[in-house]
């Protein structure tokens, strides 16, 4: 018996390039080349340039890395950020775990409080600090007048001083971040804990720190990048003698008309802070893959 067989016309397979789903994403790509990119690009290649003759040198890398002074403010920078990372993750940490655990009515008025110092700007927070720090202010007026001290403490003009008031800017940002990893957390396995007898100290020790390791790295990430390229704070707050990498750009623009110089002391800085996250966000992708193992 004799079969037929149909054949059926194969069509040539068409592989569509998914236009709707980049779409959404040419506006802000476009804005962040044109407002971003473009301008790094320049001040990279501005670094690169003679101050006077427009000719490509590494003059200005040169000098960066031999002027002892610049190298100053570049470890002061460091230290700076480190310290500041340091403060605001432990004041934020046990605030984020209130947050994160308590029902209490009182929940949303802390929640407030502690996203309130945003509401207002960083020049008028950083004011404010120099009102509560400087030789006349509020602490050294007090105890002053309590006859606990003889002369002002030197808590403004200083490493100090600054470190306080970044403290105080960038804390909401380091509870939001370890609001969100001790969220992630499943309560019950506190509750075990305790119900096998472990105490409620032991319990955080062993339980809740360890997972939320890479939330602390996280707000210890975003503290330092902020912190490094933070400018109004160390100005008003650090003073003239206190000069960090972000003054020290300023310096080099508005009164020494050096733009390839800063433009180099923008570009070290942007390298730090990049090398920085790269480093802290590959530390917390292992530390989350430990979790989930």
């Amino acid at each position: 018996m004799a079969t037929i067989a149909l054949s059926t016309p194969q069509r040539p397979i068409r592989i569509a390039f998914p236009f709707k789903v980049f779409l959404p994403l040419s506006l802000p790509s476009l804005v962040l080349l044109l407002f971003f990119a473009a301008p790094m690009g320049l001040m990279l290649g501005l670094s690169f340039q003679d101050q006077e003759t427009g000719t490509f040198t590494l003059a200005s890398y040169g000098r960066f890395f031999s002027d002892e002074l610049v190298l100053a403010g570049l470890g002061r920078t460091v230290v700076m950020s480190g310290l500041v990372a340091i403060c605001v993750t432990i004041l934020a940490y046990p605030l984020a775990y209130y947050l994160a655990r308590s029902t209490s009515r009182w929940r949303t008025l802390v929640f407030a409080l502690a996203i309130a110092p945003e509401l207002a700007g960083v020049v008028l927070r950083t004011y404010g600090w120099l009102v509560i720090l400087e030789d006349r202010g509020f602490i050294n007026s007090a105890l002053i007048w309590t006859g606990l001290i003889s002369e002002p403490l030197p808590l403004s003009k200083n490493l100090f001083g600054v470190v306080v008031g970044l403290t105080h800017v960038i804390l909401p940002f380091s509870v939001l971040s370890l609001l969100t990893s001790l969220q992630g957390i499943n309560p019950n396995l506190e509750r075990s804990a305790q119900i096998l007898g472990a105490p409620r100290l032991a319990v955080i020790r062993h339980i809740v720190l360890p997972l939320s390791v890479p939330g602390i790295v996280s707000s210890l990430l975003i503290a330092f990048t902020m912190a490094a390229s933070a400018y109004a704070t160390p100005a008003l707050l650090g003073g003239a003698a206190f000069k960090v990498m972000a003054t020290m750009v300023y310096e080099q623009v508005l009164f020494y008309i050096d733009w390839s110089f800063a433009a180099v002391m923008a570009n070290v800085l942007l390298a730090m802070m990049l090398v920085s996250a790269f480093v802290g966000s590959r530390l917390e992708s292992r530390l989350q893959q430990k979790l989930h193992l």
